[in-house]
């Protein structure tokens, strides 16, 4: 589960010793131990790594489409041989709960190679529109840089369709969990990824990063990861106009609507605002509920909160893990504690950790009510196990309050059906939840506003990653 090549990086198809000597502790948030210790990459790093990609580029922009998607295949292959190595190594990296790591985290990475794959399949690469022949064609050396709260999730999400478009890689994981990205780079040397097509390279983001941001024969930045960095992502792209997709931050409002089952819509929004312990950009962390309904919705809320299960990420029981990290761990917190000094209504949970836990970045599910809109906890993106609850006179007061937030990644909508169609089109968001569907993992995903831009998934990650080439005067079909 922990890779024998933490010191190393991935590049031009081996295992590569960094050409620098900094190196970084990755610390299991549950225990707050040092598993082990991974080189940080350089400049230098970085730009051998991207012109290996760049090197490869041209052989394996060429390979039949078939041969592509066989490739991919046989990565999802070795990457089901080796589950629980993924599990266990988010376990430990992340925190993750064991089931939670088995059931969600590495499912994701499963699941988004596998759509990825069909959406292949069923894609029309070329078609004619007259004597005009329209083709899609990978874009060329692209940079991925990714979370450490999905690490598998957006690492399949962005490889995956990469591959399939033709591109080549270089993939800079989060520093803070990388253990499941080496595991990756691993499985794509096993599978037989031509070498300059998939490199790795571990590193911070305001070096590594930003010099893959900016490189020159980097053609297209994929990143998933806070707003804040994604403005500094775009700027340094900017100078050579690379194409940049963004998955960025949220602030996801739930509309609960009066023709909802109160109950089962407020039971619902907590599980999903505390899923993965409140670090998933798309978390619904700001709750609407009817003015008359406010009080006994607290008390759901109440009730839901006091079913979560805080303990050993081993113990199959356990049914939330830590934060990330001392940082993320102050971060909320501060929030809490402003929640507090603002007015809001303490529902349960508060600051420090809970009860009986002396070690480990845990945080006390949080709830409040009576919250307002402009309150920093609606305003600001926590990243914890905390839920804001917003009463609301009319539909639409609720929907003008869920659209003010310079965020848009994601909204959900409780009700009646019809109603929550109609008020789910009204809502500024790149995603929207009608009564808590499934996982839809060929529906696009990304962001209005300061969410982002472009959208990943299955068919839609394929085409961000791609040109349209027209060739005219092809001839008639």
């Amino acid at each position: 589960m922990i890779s024998e090549n933490l010191l190393k990086f991935y590049i031009d198809g081996a295992w590569v010793e960094p050409l620098g000597r900094e190196r970084l502790g990755v610390e299991n948030p549950a225990t707050e131990e040092i598993l082990g210790e991974i080189a940080l990459g350089s400049e230098a790093d970085a730009d051998r790594a991207i012109l290996a990609a760049r090197a490869a580029f041209d052989g394996f922009s060429v390979w039949p489409l078939a041969e592509r998607i066989a490739l991919v295949k046989r990565i999802l292959d070795i990457y089901n041989a080796r589950y629980e190595d993924f599990a266990q190594a988010m376990r430990l990296e992340m925190g993750a709960p064991v089931e939670w790591a088995r059931g969600a985290q590495a499912w994701a990475g499963q699941v988004h190679i596998e759509s990825t794959i069909k959406a292949a399949e069923e894609m029309t690469w070329e078609y004619s529109r007259g004597t005009t022949r329209i083709i899609h064609e990978g874009i060329g050396v692209c940079a991925l840089i990714t979370p450490w709260n999905w690490p598998m999730n957006q690492i399949a999400c962005k490889v995956a369709p990469a591959l399939i478009a033709g591109c080549t890689m270089v993939l800079k994981p989060s520093e803070i969990a990388p253990l499941s990205g080496l595991l990756f780079a691993e499985i794509c040397h096993e599978a037989g990824v031509p070498k300059g097509v998939f490199n790795l390279v571990n590193g911070v983001g305001p070096v590594v990063g930003a010099r893959m941001s900016a490189h020159p024969e980097v053609d297209m930045v994929s990143f998933t990861g806070s707003t804040r960095a994604g403005t500094a992502v775009a700027a340094a792209a900017a100078p050579t106009v690379k194409r940049v997709a963004q998955e960025l931050g949220g602030k996801s409002a739930n509309i609960i609507l009066r023709s909802a089952d109160l109950a089962a819509a407020v039971k619902g929004g907590v599980e999903g605002c505390f899923g993965n312990t409140g670090q998933s950009c798309d978390a619904p962390t700001r709750m609407f509920v009817p003015r008359e309904a406010h009080e006994a919705a607290l008390e759901v809320a109440r009730a839901t909160a006091a079913e979560v299960v805080i303990g050993d990420t081993g113990d199959s029981a356990t049914t939330m893990g830590p934060l990330i990290s001392k940082l993320q761990f102050d971060k909320v917190q501060r929030l809490i504690e402003k929640g507090i000094a603002e007015g809001a209504t303490l529902v349960c949970g508060g600051p420090g950790r809970p009860e009986g836990v002396n070690r480990g970045w845990y945080a006390r599910p949080t709830i409040f009510g009576d919250v307002r809109n402009d309150m920093t906890i609606a305003r600001e993106e926590i990243f914890g196990p905390v839920l804001a609850i917003l009463p609301y006179d009319t539909v639409e007061e609720a929907i003008a309050m869920a659209n003010d937030t310079p965020y848009g990644l994601a909204a959900y909508v409780q009700g009646a059906e019809d109603e929550a169609r109609a008020v789910g089109r009204r809502l500024r968001a790149g995603q929207v939840n009608l009564n808590y569907p499934d996982w839809d993992t060929f529906a696009p995903f990304g962001g209005y506003k300061q969410s982002g831009n472009g959208r990943e998934y299955a068919g839609w990650a394929i085409h961000d990653f791609c040109e349209v080439k027209a060739l005219v005067g092809f001839g008639e079909a």
